[in-house]
């Protein structure tokens, strides 16, 4: 009992120290700074300054600033055509290693190219067309020097997958490839508008966490698909989804596997897993599991000739069309019913390739110390496509493999894409014919070893530890691959991400804040367990722009913490709250609704017989709160700078009050 009341004597105590120091601290403060209102702004430079800010952050116009009509000529050809810029500069040394890096990068593309387009349910030629003039239109317009551009599997399997379910593409084989064509000429037209419109920040709203997951979970789907080629099963299912295949594999398992086939894929598999791994371990052998592939299509093909194994039930890449590209501008769907299913094919494939394409090149520019223009590489991407639709060529971007070859290889500059372009130019015009007898098993074998390196099983795991929610978002991107479709994963990422987006607008963090000891700085109670609360004071801080969205939460979420003070305060018998401190430091903004709440908290206040105060609010807040005349209803003196004034100016009265 003694011992209660020796404590609940020594709390009071210290309250009062407490205000006797906010008093002391009141009486040595010469000078209250206010918080000033910025100079009035028109309402069309003030839309001029935010829609420049939105779409022109980074001043793209800047170097035509004072310069004559030739020059202005000049750097705009410079601007489309990066290519001139860097290309004075170009001498024998990058060349050298822009030639090895080429020729390292093709060895890996071919085998890939062949295998990535029937991923497609194209012909093999089709994916060679696609690295042979796509690279050569992102090497005049691009700005990566790294990024190695051709067919990639995610899209691949994803084009494949959208297609089919508009054509069949064993029926109407002419159909399905004209809606290919469609889809990747608009794929080009969405991508270029993006980079046109300056719109390219709306790739950023699909999360890393929801893209890791659809990546992960596409690359199983892309490894499963592939146990058609790998096991020799001559019926196979269409769908995508990890029970129907797994059902299809194994009710071919008693009557439908090729052992032949079966041992050529492991004998491959094998061998490249071994060439992967000594690449990963030694990285002066980079060029190992680059040509892995090359050398495992060389040797197979070279037994399967020799041994006549497609006459014993080992699939074969058969024909393969010789020469450059044909046109293809007369079979694109620009009427019909077809038009505007290839749109949204186009859309969907564009939007996946340019995430994928920009996310290569920002990382291997930071690596490399330079700045990358995402809007001018979705130009570049968009055109090199649309082009590309009319050369008989489906959907390109930045292959993740194929650009960490070209970096290790030592690439300098895109010319490395025009180097891999001419070798797939010499393989179409002469060396096709030879792969008539590839098996389909080495092809399978090749994806499969390509694709494992989009399970990012690391990431995962960090996601886990830093947050919750965006590891929920990457299992709902990879379940929703693997169990249903690539479509589906992606509906579900995209979902997941705008979800996050919404619940952090709508629900923002509002924090407790107290003072640090021996400092006037006042924080999160949660963050420092040390800070005090100040008695009398109910300080808190909204982390976010107040918005028609979360303005309700907020004045909520603000009368339910009073609501827990003052039940507090009734059984401890300690000092009533008689004001509410709002740090406004964070709020970036505030519109109509945020407004209305603050003048709901300000009247709902005043009947509890509290003063609501205000601190550092921001230019455009304050600009607002003037504006509103919300200002003058809380009272000027009621605004403070920092919250150690607002604190220091309310502390007399609560002494007074004592």
């Amino acid at each position: 009992m003694d011992s209660r009341g020796h404590s609940n004597g020594g709390e009071l105590e210290t309250k009062e120290m407490d205000i006797r120091d906010l008093s002391s601290s009141r009486n040595n403060t010469q000078y209250i700074h206010k918080v000033g209102v910025p100079p009035k702004q028109g309402f069309f430079n003030e839309f001029k300054a935010r829609v420049k800010e939105t779409f022109f952050a980074d001043e793209p116009l800047r170097t035509f600033k004072d310069q004559s009509k030739s020059r202005k000529l000049a750097l705009g050809i410079q601007a489309i055509f990066p290519i001139i810029e860097w290309g004075r500069n170009y001498n024998l040394t990058k060349l050298r290693g822009d030639i090895i890096a080429g020729l390292t990068i093709a060895s890996l593309c071919i085998p890939q190219d062949i295998g990535y387009a029937k991923l497609a349910n194209l012909a093999p030629q089709y994916g060679l067309y696609s690295s042979f003039v796509p690279p050569l239109v992102y090497a005049l317009m691009g700005s990566s020097r790294d990024i190695a551009i051709g067919p990639v599997a995610v899209v691949s399997l994803l084009l494949g997958t959208m297609l089919q379910k508009e054509i069949d593409y064993h029926t109407h084989p002419e159909a399905y490839l004209r809606l290919a064509f469609t889809a990747t000429f608009f794929a080009g037209i969405t991508q270029a508008t993006l980079g046109m419109l300056r719109l390219g920040f709306l790739i950023d709203f699909l999360s890393h966490a929801a893209i890791v997951g659809f990546m992960g979970g596409a690359a199983i789907t892309i490894a499963l698909q592939q146990l058609k080629g790998f096991l020799g099963i001559k019926n196979f299912t269409k769908k995508t989804d990890i029970i129907s295949v797994m059902r299809s594999v194994f009710e071919a398992a008693h009557h439908g596997w090729n052992w032949q086939t079966i041992v050529i894929g492991i004998a491959f598999l094998s061998f490249l897993l071994l060439a992967k791994y000594i690449g990963k371990k030694n990285k002066s052998l980079f060029w190992v599991p680059a040509i892995a592939p090359l050398i495992s299509v060389i040797l197979s093909t070279f037994f399967v000739y020799i041994t006549h194994a497609d006459q014993k039930g080992v699939a074969i890449v058969k024909h393969i069309e010789k020469g450059i590209n044909p046109s293809s501008v007369k079979q694109i769907y620009f009427t019909g019913e077809y038009l505007l299913k290839g749109f949204r094919i186009g859309a969907v494939a564009g939007m996946i390739a340019l995430t994928e394409a920009i996310a290569i090149g920002r990382t291997f520019a930071s690596m490399k110390d330079y700045q990358l223009d995402g809007n001018k590489e979705m130009v570049a991407l968009g055109t090199m496509n649309v082009i590309g639709s009319l050369t008989s060529c489906y959907v390109a971007t930045g292959s993740f493999s194929r650009s960490a070859v070209n970096y290790m290889s030592g690439c300098q500059t895109a010319v490395s894409n025009i180097v891999m372009s001419c070798v797939v130019f010499l393989t179409l015009e002469f060396i096709t014919p030879l792969f008539k007898y590839t098996p389909n098993a080495i092809l399978a074998a090749i994806i499969i070893t390509a694709v494992i390196n989009l399970i990012d099983i690391q990431a995962a795991i960090l996601l886990w530890k830093i947050d919750k929610f965006d590891f929920v978002a990457c299992l709902g991107a990879f379940f929703g691959v693997i169990f249903a479709n690539v479509e589906t994963g992606l509906l579900i990422a995209v979902s997941i991400s705008f979800a996050k987006i919404l619940l952090q607008v709508t629900r923002p963090r509002v924090a407790i804040l107290g003072k640090i000891p021996r400092t006037t700085v006042y924080r999160n109670t949660q963050q420092y367990p040390e800070a005090t609360r100040v008695p009398g004071i109910l300080i808190v801080r909204v982390d976010s722009a107040i918005y028609f969205s979360n303005s309700n939460y907020i004045k909520e979420r603000i009368l339910r913490w009073l609501a827990d003070e003052e039940e507090q305060i009734k059984k401890a018998y300690s000092t009533k709250t008689q004001f509410l401190i709002v740090e406004m430091s964070p709020v970036t903004d505030i519109d109509t609704s945020g407004i209305h709440a603050l003048e709901e908290l300000y009247r709902n206040l005043q009947k509890r017989d509290i003063q609501l105060v205000l601190a550092n609010p921001g230019p455009v807040v304050i600009d607002k709160l003037h504006a509103s005349d919300l200002a003058n209803l809380i009272g000027e003196d009621h605004i403070f700078l920092t919250v150690a004034e607002a604190v220091s100016s309310c502390s007399p009265k609560l002494v007074e009050g004592v």
